[in-house]
């Protein structure tokens, strides 16, 4: 680590002198240093000790019927700590280039907290009304325009899309009006199945995501739409394991099943000299791996156990997507030293379309609904932020009938008291 500090001091007068030489190239550091304190009124399901945080664990009684989770924790946090260098260098193909590599100290898993990590790294070409974007950014769901200006790094989710994602972009400008297509595949936000969390899915599937987005934009005003297709491989093989004259047999089978969801998504916003407001929603399938409710369940699966024949074993095994809707509304005043924000998000649990018969792969099967309620306040003098936030997080717990859908739910809260302080660069 030393070393690579070393590199870094020394290259910088280099690249200014090459700067000298070739005026069109440059390259130029930026980010922040940020500190979260935060307090949260019980148990929660999180990432990095607390610093994501998504929502309240249900009740978890004991033998005296005490809630073990009605616990309060506390913690502080620098992870979030953000580094970017800009890159513009010659024209090529009759477009002007240039690359991105953002990186944060957020880790890649819980274990890693303080590890740096890759965020976003990519190459533009700029033609007069076409771009071209190749390598890791925002997933085109996170619309980089129109998302939630909370203090909290989850930005909004788990209403709220959230996902960084290898991809080939590409936005066609049609006056007012732009269209991006793109395609994508997953690298930190991956989706969940039979052997965990796991890129191998879509991997597996030999298909890449895809999304298309329509907006039109002016000055003061944006809307848009926009359509997501993905498709998974959980499996690339069933083990049926059965009885035979009281003796255990394993017989492995190769499977090709795989498993798809559609999701659609709009947003709006509208700022005025006072005011800036943002409105998203979306229906979403298989929306694990965008930090949101939902995942796919098994709706036919491979037996196990059974004093059988061989001939009555079924290697069948199929899947259905569980589909999840959300929606988000975020306002706030347009001061420069002095900011109010309030920050609401709803998010409801659909189920499946065809009847359960197996596991289920995903976030949240036993939440019916979620929504949040969170106010904040963000002071600027220069360089330096300090930004109080309060979020107030509701869960509902229930039971899943044969769909998904969840009964007899009983609402869970937390309080998240959080202070951010920041000094950018």
């Amino acid at each position: 680590m030393k070393n690579i500090l070393l590199s870094i001091i020394v290259l910088i007068p280099i690249l200014g002198l090459s700067q000298e030489k070739e005026k069109k190239f440059g390259i130029k550091f930026s980010g922040f240093v940020k500190t979260d304190i935060f307090f949260d009124s019980r148990q929660t399901w999180d990432a990095r000790d607390g610093q994501f945080l998504l929502y309240p664990k249900n009740e978890l009684p004991d033998e005296n019927g005490d809630d073990i989770n009605a616990n309060t924790k506390f913690n502080m946090l620098s992870i979030q700590t953000r580094l970017k260098l800009t890159i513009t260098g010659p024209d090529a193909f009759g477009a002007k280039t240039s690359g991105l590599i953002e990186g944060a100290f957020f880790g890649n898993i819980g274990s890693d907290l303080n590890g740096f990590r890759l965020r976003h790294a990519f190459v533009k070409l700029n033609w007069t009304k076409t771009e071209l974007l190749v390598g890791q950014y925002w997933h085109p769901m996170f619309v980089t325009s129109c998302f939630a200006g909370t203090v909290s790094f989850n930005t909004g989710t788990p209403f709220q899309p959230f996902s960084r994602n290898p991809q080939i972009r590409l936005t066609q400008k049609l006056g007012k009006f732009n269209l991006i297509l793109a395609a994508l595949t997953q690298t930190d936000f991956a989706s969940t199945g039979p052997a965990g969390f796991s890129t191998r899915y879509i991997i597996n599937s030999a298909t890449p995501e895809l999304n298309l987005r329509f907006e039109y934009k002016v000055k003061n005003f944006l809307v848009g739409v926009g359509g997501n297709y993905k498709t998974l491989m959980p499996r690339l093989n069933t083990i049926n394991t059965y009885y035979v004259a009281g003796e255990e047999v394993n017989k492995n089978y190769k499977t090709n099943e795989t498993v798809a969801g559609t999701s659609f998504f709009g947003y709006l916003k509208v700022k005025t000299k006072p005011i800036t407001i943002k409105l998203y929603g979306v229906g979403g399938q298989m929306m694990y791996s965008m930090v949101n409710l939902g995942g796919y369940a098994e709706t036919e699966f491979v037996k196990e156990d059974f004093e059988l024949s061989p001939d009555s074993i079924t290697t069948n095994i199929k899947y259905s997507p569980l589909s999840t809707a959300s929606t988000w509304i975020d306002i706030h005043t347009n001061g420069k030293k002095w900011q109010f924000g309030l920050f609401g998000g709803y998010s409801k649990n659909l189920g499946s379309n065809d009847e359960i018969k197996g596991k289920v792969w995903g976030r949240g099967a036993d939440v019916d609904y979620l929504y949040r309620i969170s106010p904040r306040v963000i002071f600027n003098a220069g360089k330096f932020r300090i930004a109080p936030e309060i979020e107030y997080t509701v869960a509902a717990y229930g039971t899943p009938d044969v769909k998904g859908i969840v009964k007899d739910a009983k609402e869970v809260g937390n309080f998240r008291v959080l202070l951010g302080v920041y000094y950018f660069f």
